[in-house]
């Protein structure tokens, strides 16, 4: 009976790899941009040591590489926000100063006119440094990631000027992980590693962003499932528990 105890317990322990990453979705269902990361599955594995050799126990198995499926579209109207197409990503300034990507559209100019993300990260340019706006100019993206600015004091019809294009990746043949503060960088390099865009063209969705790709529906089911994986698993090792105990009662009484 202790091999039953045995393996609810190594279930319980190696499916909270699982429940992180359910609660870190659901957390994000209206997250701009959010991608999710995690696939777990769940293997048989042979434990090692003194006394173990006959026991197998479950053990998770994690791939964190972010999946770039694309999201759900929603038409803002708004000229700073740009929804990425296909498996673009968007080239930003960290935390820490490094070079990061994401998917987040939803851009804004702060109050040193330096083009940044909703979380405040700095837009990087496609030659690596931040892009700065004339002050009262009126923006608007291109689908090709240039970045194009009218003065309304110009006389006679406003023209258009070029002033900055957005860095800019495809990264359908690059694996991308997250980092501590949710941006993305390549997998299997330093962070702040630059990388060559892959064989599809980048392209931008303008006055519009792209909403999370988790699905709520299917993240509610699995927080029931693994509600319920819990709870046999902890019935299981009463039972187990009870069963040794009658066991040993009937040996007493023979």
């Amino acid at each position: 009976m202790d091999r039953l105890s045995f393996n609810s317990m190594a279930s319980i322990n190696e499916e909270r790899i699982a429940r992180h990453q359910l609660s870190n979705e659901i957390a994000n269902v209206s997250t701009i941009g959010f991608k999710k990361t995690f696939d777990v599955t769940l293997q048989s594995h042979q434990a090692v040591g003194q006394g173990f050799d006959s026991r197998i126990q479950p053990r998770m198995y994690a791939n964190d590489q972010v999946q770039l499926d694309p999201g759900p579209l929603m038409v803002t109207g708004r000229d700073l926000d740009v929804a990425m197409n296909h498996k673009t990503v968007l080239g930003v300034t960290g935390s820490n100063g490094e070079l990061a990507f994401t998917r987040r559209g939803d851009l804004k100019v702060n109050a040193s006119g330096v083009l940044e993300t909703g979380t405040g990260h700095v837009v990087r340019s496609q030659d690596g440094g931040p892009i700065t706006v004339p002050p009262g100019f009126k923006l608007s993206f291109g689908s090709d990631g240039n970045l194009y600015a009218i003065d309304p004091t110009q006389q006679g019809v406003p023209q258009q000027q070029v002033i900055a294009q957005l860095m800019l990746r495809d990264a359908s043949a690059t694996p991308l992980s997250k980092r501590e503060d949710g941006l993305f960088k390549v997998v299997g390099k330093a962070a702040g590693t630059d990388f060559a865009t892959g064989p599809e063209p980048v392209s931008l969705t303008p006055q519009a962003v792209e909403g999370s790709s988790v699905n709520p529906m299917a993240s509610m089911v699995k927080l029931i499932e693994q509600s319920r994986s819990f709870e046999h698993q902890v019935r299981v090792i009463k039972e187990s528990k009870s069963n040794d105990e009658s066991g040993a009662s009937m040996m007493k009484a023979s």
